[in-house]
């Protein structure tokens, strides 16, 4: 049996990259002005930094920005040592790296601190800008290990549950309308996708049947019958990529993007043996990246979905 293959257009395909986008965010905390001033300026030039000039504001701060790479916290500060406040950051953001400066030999609140976890690495003051800088870089390379490998996880758990539903829906398939829904929905949760369509193809047309997915919670709309990405993938047979609408200039412009705030879109077509079963698509609000071995994984998938497809196909003409 001939396995179905899958083309790339590289014509529309971003290179995937695993840079930052942006600055990483880091906390300082201290409730001494000019030390608070010393550590934006030491830092700014590399860093996107939030200031807080107590342990309280600086819970506030993190529950108005959300998670950042690294916290440096004065311990001596009123109200709140530092490393209590460090403490009450730990069930929230996990991966965060916690640095503390001290001028004091706190070594109980220190020893403590550093064998829950809650402290990375501690400073002396005075400090050294060289030697802090150091530390605060070894330590966002450390977040950015933690983000990875979390993230890694993530993914093959995902990819882990999309073969396994792959796998299941072509043992199981019968209906052609039974199969879409489930496959949509496991594309969706593997690449995070905001939402996900798999409609079949029929005489190079798009057909009635199909299936979706959203994870914004608002329903998926199709619109696929008007995108040019959905008509290149069926007139070629290879995947299209726009990996960020707004800078595409045969996207950007078109109202279903516009409307529904799609800002990545991908669409995988599905072949076997040369027939054209339909098409997938996954939708983010938001530019993303693809890497290679997502896309080797879409390739095996997709090879899948033939199947199954094929497989319920051939079930119901014996019908």
């Amino acid at each position: 049996m001939d396995n179905p293959t899958l083309e790339i257009n590289t014509s529309r395909r971003q290179t995937a990259t695993l840079e930052r986008a942006k600055k990483l965010k880091i906390l300082v905390v201290d409730d001494e002005p000019d030390n608070l001033d010393l550590l934006y300026r030491t830092f700014r030039r590399d860093f996107q930094v939030l200031k807080a000039d107590s342990g309280i504001n600086a819970l506030e701060v993190l529950a108005a920005e959300g998670e950042v790479a690294v916290i440096i916290s004065d311990q001596r500060m009123p109200e709140m040592k530092g490393t209590e406040f460090l403490s009450k950051t730990v069930p929230q953001f996990p991966d965060t790296v916690r640095i503390i400066l001290t001028g004091f030999t706190d070594i109980e609140d220190l020893v403590e601190a550093i064998n829950a976890g809650q402290v990375y690495k501690y400073i002396t003051k005075p400090w050294d800008p060289g030697e802090l800088k150091a530390v605060v870089q070894r330590a966002a390379e450390t977040y950015d290990l933690l983000k990875q490998r979390t993230e890694e996880l993530r993914r093959a758990n995902a990819q882990m549950a999309l073969l396994s539903v792959l796998v299941q829906v072509t043992q199981a398939a019968d209906t052609l309308e039974s199969i879409v829904k489930p496959i949509a929905t496991a594309f969706s949760d593997s690449f995070a996708a905001d939402g996900c369509i798999l409609q079949l193809v029929e005489g190079n047309q798009l057909a009635n049947v199909q299936g979706s997915h959203s994870r914004v919670g608002t329903t998926t709309v199709n619109w696929l019958y008007k995108d040019p990405l959905v008509n290149e993938a069926i007139a070629t047979g290879k995947i299209q990529v726009a990996l960020n609408v707004a800078k595409d200039p045969k996207l950007s412009g078109l109202s279903h993007y516009q409307e529904t705030g799609v800002q990545a879109h991908l669409v995988i077509p599905i072949t076997y043996r040369n027939d054209m079963l339909g098409v997938l698509s996954l939708q983010w609000q938001q530019p993303c990246s693809l890497r290679e071995d997502e896309l080797n994984l879409i390739n095996l998938s997709a090879q899948l979905v033939a199947i199954a497809l094929s497989s319920s196909r051939c079930y119901q003409s014996t019908l």
